[in-house]
């Protein structure tokens, strides 16, 4: 039996390495000078908790995979059987085209087919370019259907700064509104509102201990033309930062991911939740047009 993420592509530039897998096209480690800034997993093992996975046509959930496109009900596989939605997108367990392979960038791309709750075809591509300390991620969407569809692509990495631990980082986001979770189906989502005056006010950084959050942030304030999500430990810094269209960002907290126990997602995301019913956010595609965004790493 092969792997269940494929082969593994490894990129380099100077002491900078980034591990891409062929399934799902994730990213499966990321380190400068043999400091790991993401959460690694085994090449023979499955990503923990989505752990860098690529989320497409949709990030997070589908309220029990029912959407409407144009006038007619669509019912999209139930992949979180749990609670009974359709999470993250089609292509996290597809095999993507190796389409070019450079010492310190790599490209894949894979099809959207018709499916059972997708009516229009698309094809993606996903490029992870290396600097010295920084990784690039950039993502392209074309419709190749002949009716108009809206989409969303997200990404699902959980970052480290080497070994310290998680509740001793500090975490800032430039988010001033917030979309928490109602009930057990994390959907639907309580009313947006400000964070000011509240647990998920984190403009001005929290350490994360005692800090528990599946949540959505937005209203995402900009900084040189990019949103700067920052995890921080005395004079080490990791900032995550998101191109314009990523207007969202889901921060993940579990207690128990795979080898590391308490861990912190920061999910870049052109929509929320259930966006495909809510039509908040996503890029609306004509046939033939592409879109295509950009997130990184970078350490200081």
């Amino acid at each position: 039996m092969g792997n269940p993420t494929g082969q593994q592509f490894e990129i380099t530039r100077g002491n900078a390495r980034a591990v891409v897998t062929e399934i799902g096209a994730g990213l499966r480690a990321f380190e400068v000078g043999g400091v790991p800034y993401v959460e690694e997993f085994g090449e023979d093992e499955k990503p923990p908790k989505g752990a860098g996975q690529v989320l497409l046509p949709w990030p997070n959930r589908t309220k029990a995979g029912k959407w409407t496109f144009q006038g007619e009900e669509q019912q999209l596989e139930i992949t979180e059987e749990a609670r009974g939605n359709a999470i993250h997108g089609l292509t996290r367990h597809l095999e993507w085209e190796l389409l070019e392979h450079a010492e310190s960038s790599i490209t894949l791309a894979v099809d959207v087919e018709v499916q059972p709750g997708w009516p229009v075809p698309l094809r993606a591509t996903v490029t992870y370019d290396l600097a010295p300390r920084e990784l690039t991620v950039t993502h392209e969407i074309r419709n190749e259907g002949e009716q108009p569809i809206g989409v969303g692509v997200g990404t699902h990495p959980y970052f480290r700064i080497g070994d310290v631990p998680t509740d001793e980082l500090t975490l800032t986001l430039p988010a001033s509104r917030v979309r928490p979770y109602e009930g057990d189906q994390q959907l639907p989502y309580a009313p947006e509102q400000d964070v000011e005056g509240t647990e998920y006010d984190f403009r001005g950084g929290r350490v994360l201990e005692g800090v528990n959050l599946d949540t959505a942030f937005g209203s995402l304030s900009a900084s040189d033309g990019e949103h700067q999500f920052v995890l921080s430990h005395e004079d080490r810094q990791l900032v995550v930062w998101t191109g314009p269209d990523f207007r969202w960002a889901q921060v993940f907290t579990p207690d128990d991911l795979v080898g590391r126990g308490r861990a912190v997602a920061i999910e870049p995301m052109t929509c929320p939740a259930d966006a495909l019913n809510t039509g908040t956010d996503l890029i609306e595609l004509e046939p033939s047009a592409s879109w295509s965004g950009s997130w990184g790493i970078r350490v200081r």
